[in-house]
């Protein structure tokens, strides 16, 4: 695989064929909400107007809904466009990221020239973060990157450990980039997001995206939080329409469709649970215990590669992420996004036939 590839290309991976099933992309299984097919429909008159350069609307409807100031708000391309202005627009010098996480945190730190520092997470110690070597790097660095829940690992930081970190890099005059875009899929984040802490901390910036909680992925859209300062530095560096109009109406309707979220929050944990405990039972993988959509498994126990597992079952319309390009995993871990409960379902089986074949052969 290519440095940068990720999951969810169903068009290099020609996915037009109904009977493909996507795990490799980390979406809403619940699909597009009623609520966003109307927004769009309602609003397509409108695309003969500018989209509003302020993003008013949705600012006011993410204030409510996060309870962050809209002052304080960026909105974003998804929440990818809004890594790449951060890097472009303050260029830190050095960059500090744990690794194995989402290959754009790296990308976006390169296109801006960018001295890039891993901090390689063991996989002896199930990839858990080594907040005290974290610490110890502060110093030597301009920006970290943080994802949380890291993305494939699906650890957690907790708030406690979040601030500290904050305070320590306050210190250090490093700034912290929290990724909090799977936050939304737990029915309860409050013991993990920073996003209230921007007016307290400068260094700060965290990013959501509304992309995966809301399935709207080919329509993009994500928001930042971050005080006065590198607010300033983060609006001179984006295009004023970066956000189109029907992605900001979406986005108004899907924050106010409290049903869509409630019944996403209750249903996923079910499924997550059930798909957990499934691929647990099979022999030769060992699967992380996940926090939100995603799980990541080790095959090394299958004598399979994951480039040979995850061609085998694609030759049954299954597609998984290969994680073989996640700098600090080796050639033998996959991921998988959690869907719903027939799909999953499927999943389990087609695993289960495609080391059953490898054995007969």
């Amino acid at each position: 695989m290519k440095p940068f590839e990720h999951g969810g290309n169903v068009y290099s991976a020609g996915v037009h064929n109904p009977a493909v099933v996507d795990f490799s992309a980390n979406i809403n299984p619940l699909g597009l909400s009623d609520s966003i097919k109307k927004s769009i429909m309602d609003n397509m008159e409108s695309l003969v107007h500018y989209p509003d350069p302020a993003g008013a609307l949705l600012k006011q409807a993410i204030s409510v809904h996060y309870g962050v100031a809209e002052k304080r708000i960026i909105l974003g391309n998804g929440a990818v466009e809004l890594m790449y202005i951060y890097f472009h627009c303050v260029k830190p010098d050095k960059v500090l990221i744990p690794v194995p996480s989402f290959s754009e945190y790296e990308r976006a730190a390169l296109a801006a020239g960018c001295e890039i520092r891993r901090l390689y997470m063991d996989k002896g110690r199930e990839f858990t973060l080594d907040r005290a070597a974290l610490m110890e790097l502060l110093p030597e660095v301009n920006t970290v990157v943080l994802g949380n829940p890291n993305n494939p690992t699906g650890e957690l930081i907790d708030r406690v450990e979040l601030e500290a970190i904050l305070a320590r890099a306050l210190v250090t005059q490093t700034d912290v980039l929290v990724d909090e875009s799977f936050l939304d899929f737990l029915p309860h984040d409050g013991n993990y997001r920073v996003m209230d802490l921007v007016e307290k901390y400068p260094n700060l910036l965290v990013l959501r995206s509304m992309t995966k909680f809301f399935a709207i992925p080919g329509l993009r859209l994500g928001f930042g939080a971050a005080h006065k300062q590198l607010m300033e530095k983060l609006e001179m560096g984006r295009d004023p329409w970066n956000v189109n109009l029907l992605a900001q109406m979406a986005g108004v309707a899907a924050l106010k469709d409290r049903a869509y979220q409630m019944d996403t929050r209750q249903i996923i944990p079910v499924c997550m649970n059930y798909l957990y405990d499934a691929l647990s039972g099979i022999s030769g993988l060992k699967v992380y215990r996940p926090s939100v959509n995603f799980i990541l498994i080790s095959i090394e126990g299958t004598g399979l590669t994951s480039s040979e597992f995850t061609a085998m079952l694609g030759e049954y319309g299954i597609l998984v992420r290969d994680c073989s390009n996640y700098p600090g995993m080796d050639a033998y871990h996959v991921r998988v996004a959690v869907r719903l409960r027939a799909d999953n379902e499927q999943l389990v089986a087609r695993i289960k036939q495609v080391l059953n074949n490898k054995v007969g052969r």
